[in-house]
């Protein structure tokens, strides 16, 4: 495994970042396709086995379970300071006020419940999952700061918003001598590109690292137009991410098939070269539920597309509604 810096920053991360939301206790939060933890537990030890040192999850996910899940297998499996570990903020625990968004108070009592879930004393990057229409930006980005001058977290990053916010966030943080973000968890695939008009240049321009989320749009690229998965019928969130419907779509994924079949590898490691080779991409955060994922997603690592495929996979696309900001 090849390690490289996450942004500017100096931590050094693998190429390839494990997501964590397929780890939680299935009866717990909105996420009944997740895996328990006697299942987990063997994937995130490959995953370690492989040189994968990058860790994300979210205080949200399947009702703090995920964090809980990951923590301990962090602790048994490796030692703290050779991993990058990141959780979020945002979503609410509970149906109650405070709880969820980014006012100061609900980042402070945030963290301190995400670090005892985890079992750790800081995590290397703490992320705002969305935008907060109802928090001044300013509130949130000293409350983020002062979560770093207090030494619980080491970087703190964003996810999933317009470039407008993240490029005022990065101002009113460098306006004040706050701490700024120095990541951006967005969504990019062969599927959704919207993000290569505003937002992946302006994190190349700022130096911000791109760990884009379901780089292989939740398993679509992966398997024919009319398949679906178990998790697909349960994804609520997913179902407002793709119109199946749509004829460039269908080429897409039908182009993913052709190159991997003349290739001889499995359509995943197509669909997941192509974010790779993307500027300005740090690590694409992957999702595995079986041992395959994983070796698909390192075997991507060293499968280099020519200009010519690259060409045949983006010709189809039509530009798609903004999505993925709920």
């Amino acid at each position: 495994m090849d390690y490289k810096n996450l942004g500017s920053t100096g931590l050094k991360i693998s190429p390839l970042c494990l997501g964590c939301m397929t780890y939680g206790v299935p009866e717990r939060g909105n996420h009944p396709w997740t895996m328990g933890e006697a299942e987990s537990r063997p994937l995130i030890k490959k995953a370690l086995d492989m040189g994968i040192n990058f860790f994300d999850t979210a205080n949200a996910y399947s009702d703090g379970t995920s964090e809980e899940i990951v923590g301990r297998a962090l602790r048994d499996f490796v030692l703290r300071d050779e991993i990058v570990l990141a959780t979020k903020v945002y979503f609410p625990m509970r149906n109650r006020p405070n709880i969820g968004g980014l006012s100061r108070k609900a980042i402070f009592a945030n963290i301190d419940a995400s670090l005892k879930r985890l079992g750790t004393d800081y995590v290397d990057l703490y992320q705002i999952h969305r935008w907060d229409y109802e928090t001044p930006i300013e509130e949130t980005m000293e409350a983020l700061h002062d979560v770093v001058k207090a030494g619980k977290a080491l970087h703190i990053g964003a996810s999933s918003m317009y470039a407008w916010q993240f490029a005022k966030a990065l101002h009113v943080a460098d306006r004040n001598g706050w701490t700024r973000f120095v990541t951006m968890q967005n969504y990019v695939n062969l599927l959704y590109r919207e993000e290569e008009r505003e937002m992946l240049p302006l994190c190349r321009d700022e130096g911000i690292g791109v760990i884009p989320w379901s780089p292989m749009a939740r398993g679509r690229l992966t398997r024919d137009w009319d398949a679906s998965s178990a998790r697909e019928e349960s994804d609520e969130f997913g179902k407002t991410l793709y119109a199946k419907t749509a004829d460039a779509d269908r080429q897409v994924v039908e182009r993913v098939a052709e190159i991997a079949l003349e290739r001889g590898v499995p359509r995943a490691q197509i669909a997941l070269a192509w974010v790779l080779q993307k500027p300005g991409i740090s690590a694409p955060i992957i999702g595995a539920s079986k041992p395959q994922h994983l070796d698909d997603a390192v075997a991507a690592l060293s499968l280099k597309l020519t200009a010519e495929e690259v060409q045949r996979l983006e010709e189809p696309y039509v530009p798609h509604d903004v999505v993925g900001f709920a």
